[in-house]
C-alpha cells in the first residue's frame, strides 16, 4: 500500500490520476479505516489530504455564506457558535454520526463521498443547498451534493478527483432548518429514516423549503413534490398530512432487518412533519439550537 500526504489539492489530485488499483482519499478516515480492518476495501493508494492548508478551517465570508475545510470534524463544527446558529440542522445531523471519538475525526466530506443512502449529513447538505468544490485534473468544478452520490458505495467523481471544499450559503432572515432520523435501538445505529427540512418563510408562510430523505432509496432523495405541499402555507395540517403523503411516496425502501419497506415508508412520512414543524419554528425564532425532539 502507498500512503501519500499531498501540500496541495492539485498535488492529491495528481496522485490520485496516476495510481492504480483502488485509492482512497483519507479526511477523517473514519469509513476507511473501519472498511480496512474488516477486510471490506484495501486501498493499494491512500492520499491523506489533512496536511492540505485550510482543510481544518470553518470560515464565514462576507456574503454570510460558509466555507468548511475538507477536513473539518463535525465536533469542529459544533465549537462554531455562528454557524451552529445559522444552520442548526446541518451541525446536528453531523453530530449524530457515531460516539464522541469519531465525531473528533468524521467530516461531511468523508460522510458524503462514502456514498451510504443512511448518511446522517447528506440529506441535512441537500436541503440546505450545499455545494461543493471538486478538484481534477482538468481544474475545479462546483457540484451540488445531491449530484455527488449516484448509488450505494458510488459517487459522480471522476479519477483523479477529490472534494476540496463544502459550501454552505448564507442562512438569511425569516429561515430555519432541522434534520431528524429514526433509529431503532442506540444512538450509535444507522438511520432507517433520515430526513432534514430547510425554509424561508415571509410572515407566518412559507415562501421557499427544500425537504430531503435518507435511508428510503439508493440516494439520499431531493424531494420536489414535498416541498410543493408546504410552500404556500402556514404548516397547517392540511400541509402537514400533504407533506407526509409526498414524503411517503417518494420512498423506494429496501427490506432489511432494520426496517420493512411499509414499515420505512410510514416513517419517512411521520418525521417529515417532524422535522418540518422544528424548521418552521427555527424560521420563526421560537426555537434556536439543540432541539432534538
Amino acid at each position: 500500500m502507498q500512503y501519500h500526504s499531498p501540500a496541495s489539492f492539485a498535488e492529491a489530485s495528481a496522485l490520485a490520476a496516476d495510481a492504480t488499483g483502488v485509492t482512497r482519499f483519507l479526511a477523517g478516515g473514519t469509513d476507511v479505516l473501519v472498511q480496512l480492518r474488516a477486510d471490506i476495501v484495501t486501498p493499494d493508494t491512500v492520499i491523506d489530504i489533512k496536511k492540505i492548508d485550510g482543510v481544518h478551517d470553518i470560515a464565514r465570508n462576507s456574503d454570510g455564506s460558509w466555507t468548511i475545510g475538507v477536513a473539518s470534524s463535525g465536533a469542529e463544527m459544533s465549537e462554531q457558535a455562528d454557524l451552529v446558529r445559522d444552520w442548526p440542522g446541518l451541525v446536528e445531523a453531523m453530530d449524530l454520526i457515531g460516539s464522541t471519538q469519531v465525531q473528533g475525526r468524521a467530516t461531511l466530506a468523508g460522510n458524503l463521498c462514502n456514498a451510504s443512502p443512511a448518511a446522517d449529513s447528506v440529506p441535512a447538505m441537500v436541503a440546505a443547498g450545499v455545494t461543493v468544490s471538486v478538484t481534477g485534473p482538468n481544474g475545479t468544478r462546483e457540484l451540488a451534493v445531491e449530484q455527488v452520490p449516484t448509488g450505494p458505495g458510488r459517487t459522480s467523481l471522476a479519477k483523479g478527483e477529490v472534494l476540496s471544499a463544502v459550501h454552505v450559503p448564507a442562512r438569511g432572515e425569516n429561515a430555519g432548518d432541522a434534520y431528524l432520523r429514526f433509529i431503532p435501538r442506540t444512538e450509535m445505529d444507522i438511520a432507517v429514516v433520515g430526513c432534514a427540512v430547510n425554509l424561508k418563510l415571509d410572515g407566518d408562510v412559507i415562501t421557499e423549503a427544500r425537504v430531503s430523505l435518507g435511508a428510503v432509496a439508493p440516494t439520499v432523495l431531493l424531494v420536489e413534490d414535498c416541498a410543493k405541499a408546504i410552500v404556500g402555507t402556514t404548516l397547517d395540517d392540511a400541509a402537514l398530512d400533504a407533506l407526509a403523503a409526498a414524503a411517503s411516496a417518494a420512498c423506494s425502501p429496501i427490506d432489511d432487518k432494520r426496517g420493512t419497506i411499509a414499515f420505512r415508508t410510514e416513517v419517512a412520512g411521520v418525521l417529515a412533519k417532524r422535522t418540518a414543524k422544528i424548521a418552521y419554528a427555527r424560521a420563526k425564532g421560537e426555537i434556536i439550537e439543540g432541539h432534538h425532539g
